[in-house]
């Protein structure tokens, strides 16, 4: 099958293995492609000139705060010497690439995708938090040259902001527009073809062009690797969220389709035991994504300065946990309307000849697919919660 699946390839090769009664080879399929999703590399390259705000961009993007023992070294003098990769602290197949900035002696601009090693980075962000400059257009021309994507990041907008709202004629939008377009225009005239700008700061990253930043990678990147970025990402906004139970729910059906196969083996009891295993292993995956772990909720906590403890009390699932275990998945799921009958169901199944494996199967679909989309929904609600409750929004 090879890396990177295609949705279509997936179901066409599952189907085929299922109409040919070969559930092994369906749930082998499966679980490829499901371990693939969670381990596809995804590499962020982040580069610009010292005092940008670079450093603080890798560190905000992966959901960590600056003085944290894994963040990027910040400061006004350029900390950065050696490409050096920061794995995100949930999800430690995305990576983002903290780079030298171009020009120095150590990485001239004519050597600089060849020694910091483009072809592993997925896309380039080009951080600056004034104009852009020549530097920057050397790199951006470059990376075209090599067919990769790059994408300019005005940092430190917060600033530009604060210093023009004293202005009797001050419009924030207004603004905004200014500073983008003179960006673009900067961009232009050395040559970069269609400029990406988006404003931002890394402070608030809720707010200005981060959230479009986000819409345009996905819309840009491999399903896997564009699920993968989605679901690393901070939440800061209800859409995200919402984005981020579609990606979640697009691979349920694999996870039950993994659950019914297993379910044709006669064994009693291993149906249960597995389905117990896909169900702790998906909802760790939600957990984490939606940033209800204890790590990320203090980070939320520290980024808006609503108490920790106040952002707790809004989440309902006892599956926001720290650690989820299979003891904590059956009890939850026995406390779920209709889903203890489906176990007990599924398993006395198994002792009707013939036809009983053919309905275990069809129970073990039922029985996965209806619990980890209730898991899932509940958990995205209390995502939705966390972030109303920590920026103030109202429903």
């Amino acid at each position: 099958m090879g890396n990177l699946f295609s949705k279509r390839s997936v179901e066409d090769e599952v189907k085929e293995a299922l109409l040919n009664n070969d559930e092994a080879l369906a749930a082998a399929t499966i679980q490829e492609y499901l371990d693939e999703e969670k381990s596809i590399p995804l590499n962020i390259a982040v580069t610009g000139e010292s005092g940008s705000g670079k450093s603080t961009f890798v560190n905000a993007i992966r959901g960590i705060d600056d003085d944290d023992e894994r963040a990027a070294p910040t400061g006004t003098e350029e900390t950065t010497t050696e490409v050096t990769p920061y794995p995100h602290p949930n999800f430690p197949n995305v990576t983002v690439w903290d780079l030298p900035g171009i020009g120095t002696v150590k990485f001239p601009a004519a050597k600089y995708l060849k020694l910091v090693g483009f072809e592993k980075f997925d896309f380039f962000i080009i951080v600056s938090s004034e104009r852009f400059r020549e530097n920057d257009v050397k790199l951006a021309k470059e990376i075209q040259k090599m067919k990769k994507k790059f994408y300019f990041v005005r940092s430190k907008i917060d600033n530009d902001i604060r210093q023009e709202e004293n202005k009797n004629d001050f419009n924030e939008e207004r603004t905004l527009g200014r500073i983008r377009e003179n960006c673009i225009q900067g961009l232009r005239k050395p040559g970069v073809e269609s400029p990406q700008v988006f404003l931002m700061s890394s402070n608030k990253l809720h707010l200005y062009d981060f959230p479009k930043l986000l819409k345009t990678l996905e819309g840009e990147l491999p399903e896997l690797k564009r699920d993968a970025f989605l679901i690393a990402m901070p939440n800061i906004s209800l859409e995200i969220i919402d984005r981020k139970r579609e990606a979640f729910k697009s691979k349920i059906k694999y996870i039950a389709t993994l659950s019914a196969a297993v379910a044709a083996v006669p064994v009693p009891g291993l149906s249960i035991a597995v389905d117990l295993g896909l169900l702790v292993g998906a909802v760790t995956r939600y957990v984490f994504g939606f940033g209800l772990n204890t790590s990320s909720l203090k980070r939320m906590a520290n980024y808006t300065g609503v108490p920790y403890e106040e952002l707790r009390k809004v989440i309902v699932s006892p599956l926001a946990a720290e650690k989820i275990t299979p003891d904590l998945v059956l009890k939850t799921l026995i406390q779920t309307a209709s889903i203890p009958a489906l176990m007990a169901a599924e398993e006395g199944a198994r002792f009707i000849p013939i036809l009983g494996i053919l309905a275990s199967m069809a129970l073990s679909f039922t029985l996965t697919y209806k619990a980890l989309n209730i898991f899932l929904n509940k958990l995205a609600d209390d995502a939705q919660k966390v972030l109303q409750k920590a920026l103030g929004l109202t429903t």
